[in-house]
């Protein structure tokens, strides 16, 4: 039940998340000339006549008139104009469609290139922007252009296509539109002229509009409206609770490098589709790659990132180990991989990695995917020799051999050694060390050569003389081989450790870092430095709005704008992306969980690097996810904060205006009863009455006085928290202001000051801070015995400074010391107990909490009375804030 609700709710949000921007329509053919842009036209018209906001942002009539006739009467955006190579070409002004902001735009020709210069590649990325913007988009798309589908149209037709569609793009799907004709009608008016001119329709005919041809694309084309249509109908019943769906487990696509990556990234897409299931492409890297590899790695995960599927990089000594060790952690079910060489002696030993993967993959789906290709390239490699892949490996393998031999003569006649095999071992063990394993294997041919020919009798044969003499050349052989694997494997273990330890270092050194930042300004210091230590590249990140940072290099205006459009969008975007690839700088977007973008970073790699290693785009989308939850994290903790201090301000406020309707009516009803008496009997009084009732006045009018004092100094304490106007005060004339305050009030009070002359100023309210000072001196006043010195100390104790309060009075028990900071305290020994709100305490320790501060009740000296403290930091202002500065 819980997994159904789950799948449920799954579903629901995916839903959502699809209707949240605008509606995406495809008008899919199996070919040119079908009549997508016709049909697409014909039905906005129908919209338009429903009194729905249409605008035609491009469409491309290719010359017929039809087509021309249909854009009649319907809303235009007006092109854009742009020069290239010296020709005016035309391209959707994606700008002024977004400011117009229609409920429904037409953009024709999904796959095409727009023109250079443009701030997409690709005319889907102007689609996908305008769908995130909330407008509804209809558009054209013929089947070949879907990406997973370009090895099978490629089989089909002999074309390879290079304009492509990621399938992530259909995932935004909101309906689809089969444009379907018939092949025989299709020809019909390819040869009327009414797709291509003459001259290209005869060539097309010739290629690509053969009959074959189409109804292989037709049958495409209705198989994915059918997967299409298929999946809407499962995600909808999933949505409302039908049907029992399969729990989702992850496809692994294993690619080396070697040839068939791209098309094992197809096949793993189409499979993933299949099953409605996540999918990763990885490789495992044991050595160093040559550059042909790693630009078919690089271009085989960039593929994978365009049909929405992750690449992951891997390390390890052996790619079975790591496959499944990546699999067992990463609920994998089906294995994806290439179809291995065939050695005809790994065969019978069982070495081979579908063979290893088959043995001890049990709980895993194997797929092996081959080709004619690599199924020729296969049987090639299999009559052939292996061969070493560069000469710097044969120099390596000849010079350890000579050096051996030179060794070994040596050993002979100065040293007396006579068994002198393992000279050369050690050398084979040397090469395996430095080199690969076919180094390994061609130094120990040579040095099995080499020991034959100079130091076994007869010498300077390859003949063997005594049986004895055979067996240990064959057996340094195949000690030698040993050696030789044992310490190549050695070798790349080592390799792939301290690539992992590079990553882990560099992640470790930010998480340090990070942990210790206090606010996003901080977050992002420490975040461009260690990007800028780990990939030796300059940083510049910016969290939030206005937070960023760089450091010996910034982006530029086109930088900048790629970086606004990483914010925004939430994807990757500058150099290495197909969005405003034009920028030096790479942009990555700072995700939190819910895939909202709340920053950017970005590098600029040296022109020199054509492309990234995928170590360093793993290592940089690593980082950027852990500089992403730091900069989460301490939105959050300053989110809790002021959360913190509203609900306290709330608190307060609260207290005080309750307080207001039953302590301040005493001493009005006795201003009012005084004043009363004076109105109506004052000839009947004799001077001393009077001068009683003028006293009742005056005082209970200061009492009242400081009861409005409370509660002006409640009104600082907005809704949006505290208003903290700081500026410079001493701590003697603070501590001053408050204790001729008090004096004024209760001339009979005696105060003890004890404020060093070394104390400096303070950044801090006056204002607030005087009223706390007061509150806690009239409250110690109160309870301190006739003729009872109040003492106030001030000292700086650990940065921070420090103002102790000492009455002479009872005390507080212990068990109700903290006590006397809550509202209402009406215990005798607290603040109402002569005359009071009960509020004094609770309002200073919210004055003081609100810059950063504390107050505490402590024992007395001696355990007589009551010491409160009040602590304060001694913060700096801000450059902008200082008055020095202005």
């Amino acid at each position: 039940m819980t997994d159904s609700r789950t799948r449920q709710a799954d579903a629901l949000v995916e839903s959502l998340q699809r209707e949240a921007g605008g509606k995406l329509t495809v008008f899919l053919g199996a070919a040119p000339g079908v009549g997508k842009t016709y049909s697409m036209l014909g039905r906005a018209h129908e919209q338009l006549r429903r009194g729905v906001d249409v605008v035609v942002g491009l469409v491309e009539t290719h010359g017929r008139a039809e087509t021309s006739a249909l854009l009649e009467g319907l809303p235009q955006v007006p092109l854009l104009q742009r020069e290239y190579q010296q020709h005016a070409l035309q391209e959707m002004d994606l700008d002024a469609v977004l400011a117009r902001r229609p409920a429904l735009v037409l953009v024709d020709e999904l796959a095409h290139r727009n023109v250079p210069g443009s701030r997409h590649e690709r005319r889907w990325q102007d689609v996908m922007e305008l769908l995130d913007a909330g407008i509804d988009v209809w558009t054209t798309l013929n089947i070949q252009h879907l990406e997973s589908l370009n090895d099978v149209v490629m089989r089909i037709t002999g074309v390879r296509v290079s304009e492509t569609v990621p399938d992530a793009v259909l995932d935004r799907l909101h309906d689809i539109v089969l444009v379907d004709l018939p092949p025989r009608e299709l020809i019909e008016r390819l040869q009327q002229g009414k797709v291509y001119v003459p001259e290209q329709a005869a060539q097309a005919l010739q290629a690509f509009f053969s009959p074959a041809n189409l109804t292989a694309l037709r049958e495409l084309a209705m198989q994915e409206a059918a997967d299409r249509v298929d999946n809407s109908l499962r995600e909808t019943r999933a949505a409302r609770g039908e049907g029992n769906l399969p729990l989702r487990r992850r496809v692994l696509v294993a690619i080396d490098g070697g040839g068939q990556s791209e098309y094992l990234v197809r096949v793993g897409r189409r499979i993933a589709e299949r099953r409605d299931a996540p999918w990763t492409v990885v490789t495992v890297q044991r050595r160093r790659e040559d550059d042909s590899t790693r630009r078919e790695i690089d271009a085989a995960f960039a593929l994978a990132r365009r049909l929405g599927g992750e690449a992951e990089l891997l390390h390890g000594p052996s790619i079975a180990d790591a496959l499944l060790d990546h699999a067992a952690h990463n609920s994998v079910s089906t294995l994806v991989l290439g179809r291995t060489r065939e050695r005809p002696f790994a065969r019978m030993l069982n070495r081979t990695l579908t063979q290893q993967l088959i043995q001890r993959g049990a709980h895993f789906e194997i797929t092996i995917i081959g080709t004619p290709q690599a199924r020729a390239r296969a049987r090639r490699h299999g009559l052939s020799m292996p061969t070493l892949s560069t000469g710097r490996d044969t120099v390596l393998a000849l010079v350890a051999t000579a050096l051996a031999c030179l060794v070994a003569l040596v050993a002979e006649r100065w040293v007396g050694l006579y068994d002198l095999s393992m000279v050369f071992i050690v050398a084979v063990v040397v090469v395996a060390a430095r080199s690969r394993t076919s180094a390994a294997v061609m130094a120990a041919a040579l040095c099995f050569l080499a020991y034959n020919f100079f130091f076994i009798a007869p010498r300077f044969t390859f003949a063997i003389s005594a049986r004895q003499g055979v067996i240990t050349v064959f057996l340094f052989l195949v000690a030698a081989l040993v050696a030789g694997r044992l310490a190549s494997r050695l070798r790349m273990q080592v390799v792939a450790l301290r690539a992992a330890n590079r990553h882990a270092n560099a992640r470790q050194v930010l998480g340090g870092q990070l942990t210790r930042a206090p606010n996003n300004e901080a977050v992002a210091q420490a975040g461009r430095e260690a990007l800028e230590q780990a990939l030796d590249a300059p940083a510049w990140l910016r969290i939030g709005a206005d937070t960023s940072t760089s450091g010996s290099a910034a982006p530029g205006d086109t930088d900048l704008a790629a970086a606004d459009w990483a914010h925004r969008h939430g994807q990757p975007s500058g150099r290495f992306t197909d969005t405003l690839a034009g920028a030096e700088w790479w942009f990555l977007p700072l995700l939190d969980g819910d895939e909202r973008a709340i920053g950017v970073a970005g590098m600029r790699f040296p022109r020199s690097a054509p492309r990234l290693t995928p170590e360093q785009r793993q290592l940089a989308e690593a980082m950027v996810d852990d500089i992403a939850q730091a900069a989460l994290r301490t939105r959050l903790v300053a989110d809790l904060e002021k959360a913190h201090v509203n609900n306290e301000t709330e608190r307060l406020r609260s207290a005080l205006l309750s307080s207001v309707s039953h302590d301040l009516r005493s001493p009005l009803a006795a201003m009012i009863g005084s004043a009363d008496s004076l109105s109506n009997y004052a000839e009947a009084m004799d001077a001393s009455d009077r001068r009683a009732l003028l006293d009742t006045i005056l005082v209970e009018g200061e009492r009242l006085d400081r009861y409005i004092q409370n509660l002006l100094d409640m009104t600082r304490l907005g809704h949006e928290g505290l208003k903290i106007n700081r500026d410079w005060i001493g701590v003697d004339e603070l501590v001053g202001s408050a204790a001729r305050r008090l004096q004024r009030y209760q001339p009979d009070v005696r105060l003890q000051l004890d404020i060093p002359s070394t104390l400096g100023p303070i950044w801090v309210h006056p204002a607030l801070v005087e009223q706390a000072v007061f509150n806690v001196m009239e409250n110690a006043a109160k309870f301190s015995p006739p003729g009872a010195a109040v003492e106030v100390q001030a000292r700086l104790v650990d940065g921070e400074l420090r103002i102790d309060v000492l009455d002479a009075g009872p005390g507080i028990p212990d068990d109700e010391r903290a006590r006397i900071f809550d509202m209402f305290y009406s215990v005798e020994r607290g603040d109402r107990g002569r005359h009071g709100t009960g509020l004094g305490l609770t309002i200073t320790q919210g004055m003081v909490g609100a810059h950063g501060g504390s107050v505490q009740a402590l024992p007395g000296r001696d355990g007589r009375g009551t010491l409160i403290r009040i602590t304060l930091p001694l913060l700096q202002p801000h450059p902008a804030d200082d008055p020095d500065d202005s």
